[in-house]
């Protein structure tokens, strides 16, 4: 607004000014002013009226809104000897025409562009608004539609001409001054500027302002044409602006809802045809609801659905919660949101008004019956308007249980409900308690898949501990015999300070057990690994650990994740095997992949085993097993890109064959 001021004062300057000089500079001022326009009003545009975490279409615009800033200052500061090409005056007097250059013709022509921009996205804005939030921001829209609209029509009128007299500045500044007064009215109407529009996913796709723009342009260039060849015509300019307000009222006829709602009526009075097209209006709720997969964004597709629907300017939807002792306010069309965007601090005491629809299920108006039910909804949801029809309420029963209520108000004019919305009122209910079902019970299995997931991840986690447990376990039993040892005692203490290290590992990991699982590769060595797995636990008298470790080339794989997958086949094959039983574990290079071998003489497992149960979670031979460590392996030699194979008869034992690219493929 400061730079509209600005842009009329430099005018109204210019105007007054005594000399060639002074009225090229202030209109220098002028035209610098206006090149601020376009950037400065696309992004309020853009902006107006989103609720909180809602300038998704500023931050998408966001280059748009840059060229709209730069060009035009460009345009004044690159051709400024090409903005104003020569002034024809009268002795100085009142009547001064101005000639543009191409510079002042590119200026008008972005002042143009912008405009039309500003009114395609101020209609997003209206349309995407609804009950008591349209009506609080219609007269904003309305002044700065006027406002925007003589701008289109002033810069057509300089494109057209290639000049310009002072006359369309002072129509200029009577259209600011016009606005003004309409926007100020918005403050008086609502008490305050900060409204919050939540646009629908289905955003309007066209644009009528476009069309209409586009329609007046064309008929004015065609016009301007044939008035030309005809010798030209001294009012054409007022005529112009005639078609501009014809095309204006008729758009404003289009938008307006009580012309809609009126012409709805006279046509189902006069034509005998019913007051709703029920196959469209059940397409679109379905079309509108169907999609919705939460709980918050479903109540505000149906608040949205039903004020436009029935003209309505006051739409809320309040559900019961979860101890059925309260109904919570999730989505409506004329409540504020709170600073963090959300309604659910306004509450209604559930008990009288789930008993009365568990009784009835139908529609009710409560507009004038006393009774608690009735006046909890009317307190929880007053009028805004004196002459605004019945309060209706509309229940969500499914299967004999009350999900919420909806409640409507406020209608357009003030008409009354007729039998055919009560009707319809009935199905939407209907249709909204099967569609919160659903939301509800989608919303509890997400729930139980992610309680599952988190228990198999957690299963993991215990698992890994209970390797390491076993892995002290195998050095504590194997203390007493080989404690005098020098060489058992190092490796003793180097296999207790490894575990302790993995645990410390695992326990940091814990907080991660909601995600994938994650592989983060470095560049280690295959055979120190197998080495600190191994150290502490091959001394023991039960059974015997050979090591056969090949030379390795350090290739990445993640160190702390290939210690699990060993340390998981040398634990199982030492349960595995009975007294004197023998374990080999080697490494060696295969064709660019690095080899790890596990093999015992053990109790073996059968082929049906191998084939269907091994390496699936919660399946195990073993009596206090959790059957989680094979599964949990080959999710991490596969996600390294790896392979795992595996032999086995029962009672000859069993060999693990793990392989490991050294490098990644390409």
């Amino acid at each position: 607004m400061a730079v509209l001021a600005a842009e009329s004062a430099f005018s109204a300057l210019a105007s007054a000014s005594e000399s060639p000089e002074q009225f090229n500079r202030w209109q220098f001022l002028r035209l610098a002013s206006m090149a601020l326009l376009p950037g400065v009003w696309l992004t309020f545009s853009l902006s107006y009226a989103r609720a909180s975490g809602e300038h998704g279409p500023l931050r998408k615009a966001r280059l748009a809104v840059l060229g709209a800033f730069l060009l035009p200052i460009a345009f004044v500061s690159a051709g400024r000897g090409d903005l104003i090409q020569r002034v024809e005056d009268v002795s100085w007097g009142t009547n001064r025409v101005i000639h543009f250059g191409w510079a002042g013709l590119a200026l008008h022509l972005a002042m143009l562009g912008g405009a039309v921009w500003v009114l395609r996205n101020l209609e997003r804005t209206y349309r995407g608004s609804v009950g008591t939030m349209r009506w609080r921001i219609k007269f904003m829209l309305l002044g700065l539609a006027l406002y925007f609209l003589v701008r289109i029509y002033t810069s057509s009128q300089v494109l057209l001409y290639r000049a310009s007299d002072l006359s369309l500045a002072t129509v200029n500044a009577g259209a600011l001054l016009a606005a003004s007064l309409l926007m100020l009215r918005t403050f008086f109407r609502a008490g305050h500027f900060d409204t919050e529009v939540y646009p629908s996913q289905t955003a309007l796709q066209g644009s009528l302002v476009v069309a209409l723009v586009g329609a007046y342009l064309l008929v004015v260039g065609v016009l301007a044409k044939v008035v030309t060849y005809f010798g030209g015509d001294s009012a054409f300019a007022p005529k112009a602006f005639f078609i501009l307000v014809s095309l204006v009222v008729l758009a404003a006829a289009l938008q307006s809802d009580r012309f809609r709602l009126h012409l709805r009526q006279f046509v189902s009075r006069h034509f005998q045809r019913p007051m709703h097209d029920y196959r469209t209006v059940w397409q679109k709720f379905t079309e509108g609801t169907v999609s919705r997969v939460e709980q918050t964004d479903l109540c505000r597709a149906l608040v949205t659905l039903t004020a436009e629907l029935f003209q309505l300017l006051s739409v809320s939807v309040w559900l019961v919660d979860e101890k059925k002792e309260n109904l919570v306010l999730k989505a409506s069309s004329s409540h504020l949101a709170g600073s963090d965007g959300s309604l659910e601090s306004r509450r209604l005491e559930a008990a009288p008004i789930i008993a009365r629809f568990l009784a009835s299920a139908d529609p009710a108006d409560f507009e004038s019956v006393a009774e608690p039910w009735a006046e909890a909804l009317r307190q929880g949801n007053p009028l805004e308007f004196e002459r605004s029809g019945r309060r209706v309420c509309i229940p969500f029963v499914s299967r004999g249980e009350l999900l919420g209520v909806m409640v409507l108000g406020d209608r357009v004019a003030g008409v009354p409900f007729s039998t055919q919305d009560f009707d319809l009122f009935k199905c939407i209910g209907d249709q909204a308690a099967a569609s919160l079902l659903n939301v509800q019970l989608a919303e509890r299995l997400r729930r139980s898949t992610q309680l599952e997931a988190f228990q198999a991840m957690a299963a993991f986690f215990v698992h890994d501990l209970k390797n390491a447990a076993s892995t002290l376990s195998i050095m504590l039993q194997n203390l007493p015999v080989h404690f005098d040892d020098p060489e058992f005692r190092q490796d003793a203490l180097r296999g207790i300070g490894s575990t302790v290290t993995h645990i410390n590992r695992l326990i940091g990991r814990l907080g991660s057990l909601r995600h994938q699982l994650k592989i983060e590769p470095a560049e280690a060595d295959l055979n120190e690994v197998v080495e600190s797995v191994v150290a502490g636990i091959e001394h023991s008298p039960k059974f015997t650990i050979t090591k056969e470790l090949g030379p390795l080339p350090r290739f990445a794989f993640d160190r702390d994740q290939i210690h699990k997958v060993i340390t998981n086949l040398v634990l199982n094959a030492t349960e595995a095997v009975s007294v004197d039983g023998q374990v080999r574990v080697s490494t060696s290079l295969e064709n660019g992949w690095a080899v790890l071998t596990v093999a015992d003489n053990g109790s073996g497992m059968s082929a049906d085993f191998l084939a269907n149960s091994l390496f699936r979670p919660f399946q195990t031979t073993k009596k206090s097993g959790l059957g989680i460590g094979m599964f949990q392996s080959k999710m991490i030699i596969e996600a390294h890109g790896g392979r795992v194979a595996v032999t086995s008869e029962p009672g000859q034992g069993t060999t693990f064959k793990i392989q490991l690219r050294l490098a990644p493929s390409a």
